[in-house]
């Protein structure tokens, strides 16, 4: 033991001496502690493992032929909206307007968008990675309900109000009008006959 050290091999301990080669300790020191902040230190958290999401695989098998037939309706409705609706000639000159005249429809193009990509999550994911408030066919029921009935509005109340002559329906009314009956007949149906008894 020394206060200053003899050469190659001398150690400094705790003490503040200097020891000769031969009295190292077998025992290796502890590790200092971790520094305040770091992960797993005195006041830092230990990260966590984030939440994934189970893997994704597409596959329409896992749709029942209600949920195929409502998403095959729900994707011509969401195109039709986007077709003319309604026609109004004078002379030559022939104009039209889309789905989205009447401002609800705007409610009917987010439900479509709702509708499709629920039916997608269901049909990637062996488990939906989120919670519904409600079982799924509700759900569908009630929005391809509302598109049903804002449809059947939008149809009748063409640009200009009831009894308006000259204004006529275009092609993407009729396939609107028939693509929302049919998005909500297969989940109304069974519905209704449910009901009944």
């Amino acid at each position: 033991m020394s206060d200053v050290s003899q050469g190659a091999g001398w150690w400094q301990a705790s003490d503040g001496k200097w020891y000769a080669p031969e009295q190292q300790p077998n025992d290796p020191s502890p590790a200092p502690p971790p520094a305040a902040g770091s992960p797993g230190g005195p006041s830092g958290a230990v990260p966590s493992p984030g939440v994934s999401l189970p893997p994704f695989s597409f596959d329409i098998k896992r749709l029942s032929l209600a949920e195929r037939i409502t998403g095959a309706g729900t994707l011509l409705l969401f195109i039709s909206l986007f077709l003319p609706w309604f026609t109004y000639s004078f002379g030559p000159v022939s104009v039209s307007v889309d789905g989205l005249w009447h401002a609800w429809m705007y409610l009917v193009l987010i439900l479509c968008l709702a509708i499709l990509a629920y039916l997608v999550a269901r049909a990637g994911f062996s488990e939906m990675p989120f919670k519904l408030p409600m079982a799924g066919e509700q759900l569908l029921l009630i929005a391809t309900g509302v598109n049903a009935v804002l449809s059947i509005l939008n149809f009748l109340f063409k640009p200009g109000g009831i009894g308006f002559s000259g204004i006529g329906w275009g092609f993407g009314a009729f396939v609107g009008l028939a693509a929302s009956i049919v998005a909500v007949a297969p989940l109304a149906v069974p519905a209704i006959k449910a009901r009944r008894h």
